[in-house]
Protein backbone atom coordinates (compact mmCIF):
# COMPACT_ATOMS: atom_id res chain seq x y z
CA UNK A 1 0.00 0.00 0.00
CA UNK A 2 1.28 3.44 -0.89
CA UNK A 3 1.36 5.88 2.05
CA UNK A 4 0.10 8.81 -0.02
CA UNK A 5 -3.68 9.24 -0.02
CA UNK A 6 -5.28 11.20 -2.83
CA UNK A 7 -8.52 11.23 -4.73
CA UNK A 8 -9.31 13.34 -7.74
CA UNK A 9 -12.00 16.02 -8.00
CA UNK A 10 -14.64 13.79 -9.60
CA UNK A 11 -14.25 11.14 -6.90
CA UNK A 12 -14.58 13.84 -4.25
CA UNK A 13 -17.78 15.21 -5.84
CA UNK A 14 -19.34 11.74 -6.13
CA UNK A 15 -18.33 10.80 -2.59
CA UNK A 16 -19.66 14.07 -1.17
CA UNK A 17 -22.94 13.68 -3.05
CA UNK A 18 -23.42 10.14 -1.75
CA UNK A 19 -22.58 11.12 1.84
CA UNK A 20 -24.99 14.08 1.75
CA UNK A 21 -27.89 12.16 0.22
CA UNK A 22 -27.53 8.58 1.45
CA UNK A 23 -26.79 8.63 5.16
CA UNK A 24 -26.84 4.83 5.55
CA UNK A 25 -24.44 4.10 2.71
CA UNK A 26 -20.80 3.54 3.62
CA UNK A 27 -18.08 4.56 1.16
CA UNK A 28 -14.74 2.84 0.78
CA UNK A 29 -11.70 3.93 -1.21
CA UNK A 30 -9.42 1.19 -2.58
CA UNK A 31 -5.76 1.32 -1.51
CA UNK A 32 -4.56 0.91 -5.12
CA UNK A 33 -5.86 1.53 -8.62
CA UNK A 34 -7.89 -1.49 -9.68
CA UNK A 35 -10.39 0.24 -11.98
CA UNK A 36 -12.71 0.91 -9.08
CA UNK A 37 -12.62 4.37 -7.50
CA UNK A 38 -15.27 3.96 -4.80
CA UNK A 39 -16.99 1.03 -3.17
CA UNK A 40 -20.39 1.59 -1.57
CA UNK A 41 -22.01 -0.79 0.91
CA UNK A 42 -25.11 -0.80 3.05
CA UNK A 43 -24.82 0.02 6.76
CA UNK A 44 -23.92 -3.63 7.53
CA UNK A 45 -21.04 -3.61 5.02
CA UNK A 46 -23.01 -5.90 2.69
CA UNK A 47 -24.16 -5.60 -0.93
CA UNK A 48 -21.09 -3.88 -2.34
CA UNK A 49 -21.54 -1.66 -5.37
CA UNK A 50 -18.37 -0.63 -7.21
CA UNK A 51 -18.03 2.72 -8.96
CA UNK A 52 -15.59 4.08 -11.54
CA UNK A 53 -15.67 7.89 -11.69
CA UNK A 54 -14.96 9.94 -14.82
CA UNK A 55 -14.69 13.71 -14.52
CA UNK A 56 -14.54 16.36 -17.23
CA UNK A 57 -14.28 20.08 -17.23
CA UNK A 58 -17.19 21.88 -18.82
CA UNK A 59 -16.46 22.57 -22.49
CA UNK A 60 -19.66 24.57 -23.04
CA UNK A 61 -18.45 28.11 -22.39
CA UNK A 62 -14.91 27.73 -23.69
CA UNK A 63 -15.38 25.58 -26.81
CA UNK A 64 -18.99 25.79 -27.99
CA UNK A 65 -20.73 28.36 -30.13
CA UNK A 66 -22.84 30.96 -28.25
CA UNK A 67 -26.06 29.48 -29.69
CA UNK A 68 -25.54 26.50 -27.37
CA UNK A 69 -24.85 28.46 -24.16
CA UNK A 70 -28.47 29.01 -23.09
CA UNK A 71 -30.10 25.64 -23.87
CA UNK A 72 -27.25 23.51 -22.47
CA UNK A 73 -26.16 23.13 -18.83
CA UNK A 74 -22.82 21.41 -19.38
CA UNK A 75 -20.84 19.53 -22.00
CA UNK A 76 -18.19 17.00 -20.99
CA UNK A 77 -15.64 15.16 -23.09
CA UNK A 78 -13.75 11.96 -22.31
CA UNK A 79 -11.27 9.66 -24.03
CA UNK A 80 -12.13 6.14 -22.98
CA UNK A 81 -9.69 3.31 -23.55
CA UNK A 82 -11.69 0.47 -25.12
CA UNK A 83 -9.69 -2.24 -23.29
CA UNK A 84 -10.26 -0.56 -19.92
CA UNK A 85 -13.96 -0.26 -20.70
CA UNK A 86 -14.16 -3.92 -21.74
CA UNK A 87 -12.23 -5.14 -18.70
CA UNK A 88 -13.75 -2.77 -16.15
CA UNK A 89 -14.59 -4.54 -12.87
CA UNK A 90 -16.87 -1.66 -11.79
CA UNK A 91 -20.63 -2.15 -11.57
CA UNK A 92 -21.28 1.49 -12.54
CA UNK A 93 -19.40 4.28 -14.24
CA UNK A 94 -20.31 7.75 -13.04
CA UNK A 95 -19.60 10.65 -15.37
CA UNK A 96 -19.41 13.97 -13.54
CA UNK A 97 -20.32 17.15 -15.41
CA UNK A 98 -19.55 20.28 -13.45
CA UNK A 99 -21.35 23.09 -15.28
CA UNK A 100 -19.31 26.29 -15.26
CA UNK A 101 -21.93 28.83 -16.33
CA UNK A 102 -24.84 27.38 -14.34
CA UNK A 103 -22.80 26.29 -11.32
CA UNK A 104 -24.45 22.91 -11.77
CA UNK A 105 -23.28 19.39 -11.04
CA UNK A 106 -24.82 16.49 -12.91
CA UNK A 107 -24.01 12.80 -12.80
CA UNK A 108 -24.61 10.12 -15.39
CA UNK A 109 -24.76 6.87 -13.39
CA UNK A 110 -24.58 4.02 -15.93
CA UNK A 111 -24.31 0.27 -15.46
CA UNK A 112 -21.09 -0.87 -17.15
CA UNK A 113 -22.83 -3.35 -19.47
CA UNK A 114 -25.20 -0.67 -20.77
CA UNK A 115 -22.36 1.82 -21.18
CA UNK A 116 -20.29 -0.67 -23.21
CA UNK A 117 -23.26 -1.52 -25.40
CA UNK A 118 -24.18 2.12 -26.07
CA UNK A 119 -20.67 3.30 -26.83
CA UNK A 120 -20.00 0.42 -29.22
CA UNK A 121 -23.34 1.00 -30.92
CA UNK A 122 -22.59 4.72 -31.34
CA UNK A 123 -18.86 4.69 -32.07
CA UNK A 124 -18.21 1.20 -33.46
CA UNK A 125 -15.84 -1.43 -32.18
CA UNK A 126 -12.66 -0.68 -34.15
CA UNK A 127 -10.94 2.28 -32.49
CA UNK A 128 -8.70 1.76 -29.46
CA UNK A 129 -9.98 4.98 -27.89
CA UNK A 130 -13.58 6.09 -27.76
CA UNK A 131 -14.19 9.83 -27.79
CA UNK A 132 -17.28 10.43 -25.69
CA UNK A 133 -19.13 13.74 -25.42
CA UNK A 134 -21.99 13.97 -22.96
CA UNK A 135 -24.28 17.00 -23.04
CA UNK A 136 -26.87 17.92 -20.42
CA UNK A 137 -29.63 20.31 -21.48
CA UNK A 138 -31.53 22.82 -19.38
CA UNK A 139 -34.60 20.57 -19.82
CA UNK A 140 -32.64 17.82 -18.04
CA UNK A 141 -31.96 15.58 -21.01
CA UNK A 142 -28.62 13.86 -21.51
CA UNK A 143 -27.15 12.98 -24.90
CA UNK A 144 -23.99 11.36 -26.23
CA UNK A 145 -23.27 14.06 -28.81
CA UNK A 146 -19.74 13.26 -29.95
CA UNK A 147 -19.44 13.07 -33.72
CA UNK A 148 -22.89 14.47 -34.49
CA UNK A 149 -23.25 16.94 -37.34
CA UNK A 150 -24.05 20.54 -36.34
CA UNK A 151 -27.68 20.15 -37.44
CA UNK A 152 -28.21 17.31 -34.95
CA UNK A 153 -26.37 19.26 -32.25
CA UNK A 154 -28.83 22.11 -32.79
CA UNK A 155 -31.70 19.63 -32.45
CA UNK A 156 -30.31 18.54 -29.09
CA UNK A 157 -30.21 22.20 -28.05
CA UNK A 158 -33.78 22.92 -29.18
CA UNK A 159 -35.20 19.66 -27.79
CA UNK A 160 -36.17 18.07 -31.10
CA UNK A 161 -33.40 15.45 -31.42
CA UNK A 162 -34.56 11.82 -31.35
CA UNK A 163 -32.09 8.94 -31.24
CA UNK A 164 -32.75 6.37 -28.52
CA UNK A 165 -29.20 5.02 -28.69
CA UNK A 166 -27.68 8.41 -27.88
CA UNK A 167 -30.31 9.33 -25.28
CA UNK A 168 -28.79 8.78 -21.82
CA UNK A 169 -31.44 10.71 -19.89
CA UNK A 170 -32.50 7.54 -18.05
CA UNK A 171 -29.18 7.63 -16.16
CA UNK A 172 -28.95 11.39 -15.59
CA UNK A 173 -28.77 11.97 -11.83
CA UNK A 174 -30.28 8.51 -11.36
CA UNK A 175 -28.86 7.23 -8.09
CA UNK A 176 -31.39 4.40 -7.69
CA UNK A 177 -28.62 1.78 -7.24
CA UNK A 178 -27.55 3.67 -4.11
CA UNK A 179 -31.10 3.98 -2.85
CA UNK A 180 -31.22 0.21 -2.43
CA UNK A 181 -28.20 0.35 -0.14
CA UNK A 182 -29.62 3.20 1.93
CA UNK A 183 -32.50 1.26 3.52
Amino acid sequence: MKPLFTIHGGEYLVGSYIEQNYANVKLWIPSRDTGIDLLATDSYDHCPLSIQVKFSKDWLVTHMKPEFHEPLRACGWWKINRDKLSDSPADYWVFVLLGFKRHSTDYIVMPIKELRSRLISIHGSQKKEIQCGLWVTETMKCWEARGLPVGDQRKIADGSYRDPTRNLTKWLNNWSPLSKLND
